[in-house]
């Protein structure tokens, strides 16, 4: 059992950080509100977790302007991909570990 959990990523324990980065490894990259609206969380909620992401080096964080409002979007870095890829290997693995 040991062997499956040595590559969980503990910043993929929780769900809204799990979610976030399904989301930026399925597409190029995703702003904060439609982050925000599609995992129907809080400004505050989401930009804990991103912090964390960020403090990981697991996402890139794009600033800018859209007209005169600011927009901030995100991308998932190699260093988070690959990360991400590993936890999910390793559920994968417990997963087969548990059939008989």
């Amino acid at each position: 059992m040991k062997s499956a959990l040595e590559h969980f990523d503990k910043a993929f324990e929780n769900r809204i950080r799990l979610q976030v980065m399904s989301i930026l490894v399925a597409n190029e990259n995703y702003d904060f509100n439609s982050l925000k609206e599609l995992l129907g969380v809080t400004d505050g909620n989401l930009a804990s977790h991103l912090k964390a992401l960020e403090k990981e080096e697991y996402i890139h964080i794009y600033k800018s302007f859209l007209g005169r409002k600011p927009n901030t979007s995100y991308a998932a870095s190699e260093k988070g991909r690959a990360a991400f890829r590993k936890h999910l290997e390793a559920l994968e693995n417990l997963i087969k570990q548990q059939k008989p």
